[in-house]
């Protein structure tokens, strides 16, 4: 498994950031937001070469798609689909209440945030990451003369973590694998130990 093309649903800062390194690693991006293409331009020019605004629908055909949008949005987007079977989706979202600002915790227990989204998209390989820093962290240069900085990362399919973890590598970011979904989401998550926790990785 290898992941080329990279597709977002959602084109926040935090999106805008991996963005920005995946192009520049020599990745295209398909990106895509609730308000369609022609909102996207600007953020397009941004980012540069090899990033292009689309439709969802193009967006979903791309080999890794990152998954940034309110939590509470996320059941419109898996409606969008019948069937998510085959695709491999990064979940960067939080568990907030409210958008905007963002407040509150959307309990969705006994589920972690990350099964419940997982939940709403049938059929999906998914894959918990970069949801646990802010974008700015995320936007700068991930290799630092004292360590790369750790993206943590949980998923309960080995052979899409395992690609992941080296498109996010060739990224210049040092991938820090929390095992399955349930028990590596919940570190991660709104409220967990990790949460808006930044790392450098020594190794």
């Amino acid at each position: 498994m290898q992941f080329k093309s990279i597709g977002t649903i959602g084109a926040g800062a935090p999106v805008q950031a991996v963005a920005a390194h995946a192009v520049r690693a020599g990745h295209p991006v398909l990106l895509s937001n609730s308000r369609g293409p022609d909102t996207l331009r600007d953020t397009v020019a941004a980012i540069g070469p090899g990033a292009s605004a689309v439709e969802f629908e193009e967006a979903v055909t791309a080999d890794l798609v990152l998954l940034a949008v309110p939590f509470k949005a996320v059941p419109d987007v898996g409606r969008r689909l019948d069937d998510w079977t085959g695709r491999v989706v990064v979940d960067m979202t939080n568990q907030f209440a409210a958008y905007n600002p963002h407040r509150g915790f959307a309990d969705v227990s006994p589920l972690t945030g990350s099964e419940w989204v997982a939940e709403q998209l049938p059929g999906v390989t998914l894959i918990k990451a970069f949801n646990a820093m802010f974008a700015d962290y995320m936007a700068a240069d991930p290799r630092h003369s004292e360590g790369a900085q750790a993206v943590f990362l949980a998923g309960d399919d080995e052979p899409a973590k395992s690609a992941f973890k080296r498109t996010i590598s060739g990224l210049g970011f040092a991938p820090i694998d929390l095992g399955a979904l349930r028990e590596g989401g919940a570190l991660m998550q709104l409220q967990g130990p990790l949460s808006g926790k930044h790392f450098l990785f020594q190794g």
